[in-house]
This record gives C-alpha cells, structure tokens and sequence, in this order.
C-alpha cells in the first residue's frame, strides 16, 4: 500500500466505526413492542404485559447511562406528558424503574382496555423520538 493512501483507509475505517459509536437511541433503531396479550385478544385477568425493546438496554430507572432506558406504562390513559417527566403517582401510569421487562395487571374489570408501553431514559422524561407501542384487549 502507498503511504498516500493510509490517511483515506483510516478515514474510511473511522467513518464505518462511527455510527457504531453511536448510542443506539440516537442511530435512530430504538423501538419497543407489547408481546403479550396480543392487540385484539381476548384475555382474563390477572392480564401479564410483555415488553421487548431493541437498541437500547433497559436498566432501573436510576442509571444514567446513554443508550439506556426503562418501560412506563400507561393503563386506559392517554399520553400527555410527552416531552416533560412522566408523572409518579398517577392512576393509570406505571413505572417499571427496576428495569421489569413484565407487568402483572391484577386489578383490571371486565371490559376493553388499552394498554401504552412508553420507554424513558432515568430521569423519567421519553425517549426523543417517542419510542411506544399499543395493544387493546378485552377482560373477560
């Protein structure tokens, strides 16, 4: 190899490195997905959420690390806080801030529900670009 061309190889070499780099929030390929109940199904309570996330690691709610997040779930509420912390002690809104990747719902009625699965970094506040999914289900 010619020496003039090590500083174009290495700046390529830099350049695929870098989105690597990256945290996963900010390549953009962050999601989360409710996997159970399924959207649609007819379930009796006690109702178990499922979440699953990619490109990011969920952690408890007090680490500060980029690339991290953990689930919030909003219960037959509406999403309202989107770019402000998700407030604690609400009906309807529950933090999984030990890092839970499940959720027992035990004290659902009868009747249709909506469940919102919200990721937020440790101080609470969603991922910017809202990262959530929804599924709507019957209790027996």
């Amino acid at each position: 190899m010619k020496p003039r061309n090590r500083p174009i190889i290495l700046a390529l070499a830099c350049a695929a490195a870098l989105p690597l780099a990256l945290p996963a929030q900010a390549r953009g390929k962050v999601t989360v997905k409710i996997t159970s109940p399924a959207n649609g199904a007819t379930v009796t309570a006690p109702v178990t959420i499922k979440l699953q996330a990619t490109g990011v690691r969920i952690v408890p709610a007090s680490v500060e690390q980029p690339g991290t997040a953990h689930h919030h779930l909003f219960v037959d509420h509406d999403l309202k806080w989107m770019s402000d912390t998700i407030p604690i002690g609400s009906p309807g809104i529950i933090h999984l801030g030990r890092g839970q990747t499940e959720f027992v719902l035990d004290s659902l009625k009868p009747g249709p529900h909506r469940v919102i699965a919200v990721l937020a970094d440790w101080r609470h506040v969603p991922l910017n670009r809202l990262v959530a999914d929804t599924v709507a289900f019957t209790d027996r």
